[in-house]
């Protein structure tokens, strides 16, 4: 059934476009339920399909060789035009302060006092805890007061002494004796300043590591003090990028944890090479004024490492390699025959340089005003006319 629908079909086709009106029809010759006619109708079919089909083939060639208008591949062409190309690279980081410290005692005794509690903002030589003296008080009062004789003792000898009343070694052991309790009493001081426990910088306490009533000693934990004023990134380049990545660099510092970016610039680049890695280090100011950033928190660097004010970019896609490793794109080209001016496809080596993305720069081979075609790009062949769509 299916195929008489067919035949039908076909027979249709051909009836509108012509033939032979007095012969009978497919419906006629069904009904009448001929076999063989419809057989003999069927074949006239398939040879009057494979005359039009033949007549089409003709005419196609015919346009294709003289259609000027629709002549040539159809592909697309991006114009070249210079512009500021800034090459970038990317690396990893961990934001850094200097100013995160862990306070240790410099006296050994009990831990009498402690001043502050964690999350406490405090003043840099704010007293933050102070250690039982084991006496020292004591002694520094008997000390000052043996000192404050001595001084007196010196005083009247040197005046004795002027008046060249008294021996010279009288003198000396006075002025000796009174140095010496001067000295005493620094010496005592300095030990007993050691039982306050200062802020070496204006900062937060993080954490109190020991409770008080504890007894501690030199070497042991007290507090935690995190200044995040002065905040940076450090990372590792590798060494190839050494005489690029300088400092006053730009870079974009992204903070994917608080999705934040920041605009900051190279302050120091490292002096050392990491012979494991074959890197250098860099610092890079995080400002951090909303208190958000903390140390340790990843980040990642796009650090500026190239600028070029003309540069021309061309997208990656479009490029191709020859068997002698050399890369070319095709541009389109206007070329006059005999007849008339056409437009092909031109095959152009080129040079590039670094990629940002999914454009690279074009060092040598192109320039302002060139088509490079896009779509159609891997098609194309060597002097092959083309209809360019451009955008």
């Amino acid at each position: 059934m299916k195929k008489l629908l067919s035949i039908l079909t076909i027979a249709t086709l051909i009836a509108s476009c012509g033939g032979d009106k007095n012969a009978p029809s497919v419906e006629s010759i069904i009904e009448k339920g001929n076999l063989e006619e419809l057989k003999t109708k069927k074949d006239e079919l398939k040879n009057e399909i494979t005359t039009l089909n033949a007549q089409i083939t003709e005419i196609n060639t015919f346009l294709k060789k003289n259609d000027t208008l629709n002549k040539g591949t159809l592909v697309t062409a991006l114009t070249i035009k210079d512009t500021l190309f800034n090459h970038f690279i990317e690396v990893q980081g961990n934001i850094e302060t200097k100013q995160n410290l862990v306070i240790y005692p410099e006296f050994q005794g009990t831990l009498s006092k402690v001043f502050v509690k964690e999350g406490q903002r405090v003043t840099k030589g704010q007293t933050l805890a102070r250690i039982d003296d084991g006496g020292l008080s004591s002694q520094l009062s008997q000390l000052e007061s043996q000192a404050a004789l001595s001084k007196t003792t010196y005083e009247r000898q040197k005046r004795l002494w002027d008046q060249k009343i008294g021996s010279e070694i009288q003198y000396l052991q006075a002025k000796t004796q009174f140095e010496s309790s001067e000295n005493m009493v620094a010496q005592m001081k300095s030990q007993l300043a050691k039982t306050a426990v200062r802020a070496p910088f204006s900062g937060i306490i993080d954490e109190v590591i020991t409770d008080q009533g504890s007894v501690v000693a030199p070497g042991q934990p007290i507090f935690r003090i995190v200044n995040l004023s002065d905040m940076f990134v450090t990372s590792e380049i590798p060494e190839s990028y050494l005489t690029s990545v300088v400092p006053g660099k730009k870079v974009l510092v992204t903070l994917p944890v608080i999705g934040k970016t920041i605009t900051s610039q190279i302050r120091q680049t490292g002096n050392y090479i990491n012979p494991s890695n074959r890197s250098f280090t860099v610092e890079v100011d995080v400002p951090n004024k909303d208190g958000l950033v903390k140390p340790n928190l990843t980040a990642r660097l796009s650090i500026n490492d190239y600028t070029a004010e003309n540069a021309i970019l061309i997208p990656l896609s479009v490029i191709n390699e020859n068997s002698d490793g050399d890369q070319y794109v095709y541009i389109a080209f206007a070329k006059a025959d005999s007849a008339r001016e056409k437009i092909v496809a031109k095959r152009q080596i080129i040079k590039t340089g670094k990629t940002q993305g999914d454009f690279i720069e074009v060092i040598e081979g192109l320039k302002n005003g060139d088509q490079v075609i896009v779509e159609g790009a891997r098609s194309v062949k060597n002097d092959q006319e083309i209809k360019i769509k451009t955008y």
